[in-house]
């Protein structure tokens, strides 16, 4: 990982810690794309990016990321981490998450993140749909 890319996956981390979807958005590329591999379809360009981001925060108010490890390249990083958090339907979030990541002058160009769907889908259930599921 050359230092200008490792300095934007330290930024980018840190606004992801901090739950800033401005400033997650601010650090992509104009063109962006950002993709959730669980369901959802790709967006792009900041606006949209700064949305999906605040959507998922809304969603887990106090999501946190545990760092389980990196491997990088000259433009890119893949990351695992462990997300944890509590969802607003009250269910624990305990799941797997990697992201890879390409980084283009300076910027983020691309990003997909590919959670354990299985295990996301359920925590963000309601409880009694989960309970009703387990049944």
């Amino acid at each position: 990982m050359t230092a200008a890319t490792r300095e934007v996956f330290e930024r980018y981390h840190a606004c992801w810690e901090a739950r800033d979807p401005d400033r997650i958005a601010e650090l992509h590329a104009v063109d962006s794309v950002f993709h959730l591999h669980s369901g959802q379809a790709p967006v792009r360009g900041r606006e949209a990016i700064r949305e999906a981001a605040a959507g998922m925060f809304a969603l887990v108010p106090d999501l946190a990321f545990k760092f389980v490890s990196l491997r990088t390249g000259e433009d890119f990083w893949v990351v695992q981490w462990r997300l944890t958090g509590t969802s607003v339907s009250g269910a624990a979030i305990d799941v797997d998450l990697m992201d890879f990541v390409v980084v283009e002058d300076g910027a983020v160009k691309e990003k997909h993140s590919y959670v354990d769907g299985v295990a996301m889908q359920a925590a963000l259930a309601s409880p009694e749909a989960a309970e009703g599921a387990a049944r």
